[in-house]
């Protein structure tokens, strides 16, 4: 048996393992909840697996794995779903206490670090978020993505890396992109510093109209 003090350190060792755990499950515990949402939205809305991996373009084994709670969704999982469901993302993640008017912003923790801060509370139409995501490493390798939708992204600080198709850009505070996200796209830190950025998503063909525009003065 170790010594008192050994065990002791032990003890200490162990407790803050389980403080950290617990923080960890309880990122995570939104995530892991999404599952029974998900088979509820499906069942209320009387569509098919196979309906709604037409809708999403994800595969019918893998929304069969997220409904089960086998499998955690990732954001680009997340995004077609709340959609296609006709759902915010927040909704989707961690379902607003009601009797309250107040509006609680609640932040989603998703893999790598990456923080995502829904700011829109209706369903339909145009979604925004607020991105943050962390410094860049030398090892981060672009794994582009598609899904259904319009998307238009603007940097609010830092410096975001776009891999859009064959262009690899980089983007400063205060410019901004808008593509078809059925175009691969990945968005990353250009810098090791953090970049946080606006986002407006929207359907198929649905893009943020501009109803006035200010013109500048010769």
């Amino acid at each position: 048996m170790p010594p008192c003090e050994d065990r002791a350190e032990m003890r200490k060792h162990c407790c803050c393992s389980g403080k950290l755990a617990a923080m960890n499950d309880e990122k995570g515990e939104g995530l892991d909840a999404v599952g029974p949402r998900l088979r509820r939205l499906r069942h209320e809305r009387e569509i098919t697996l196979a309906e709604l991996s037409a809708a999403t373009g994800i595969s019918v084994s893998t929304l069969s794995r997220l409904e089960s709670g086998s499998r955690r969704p990732t954001l680009e999982q997340l995004l077609p779903l709340a959609r296609a469901h006709g759902v915010t993302l927040d909704e989707l993640v961690d379902a607003p206490a009601t009797g309250d008017p107040r509006i609680h912003l609640r932040p989603i923790h998703c893999k790598g670090g990456q923080t995502v801060l829904p700011l829109t509370r209706r369903p339909g139409g145009v979604q925004a978020y607020k991105f943050i995501v962390p410094g860049g490493r030398p090892s981060d390798q672009p794994a582009p993505k598609t899904h259904e939708g319009y998307e238009w992204a603007y940097v609010l600080n830092g410096k975001l890396r776009l891999v859009l198709g064959e262009h690899d850009m980089v983007l400063s505070p205060g410019e901004a992109a808008e593509f078809d996200t059925r175009t691969p796209h990945w968005f990353g830190a250009a810098t090791t510093q953090p970049v946080e950025y606006l986002c407006l998503i929207g359907r198929q063909g649905e893009r943020a109209h501009i109803r006035a525009r200010t013109t500048s003065r010769k």
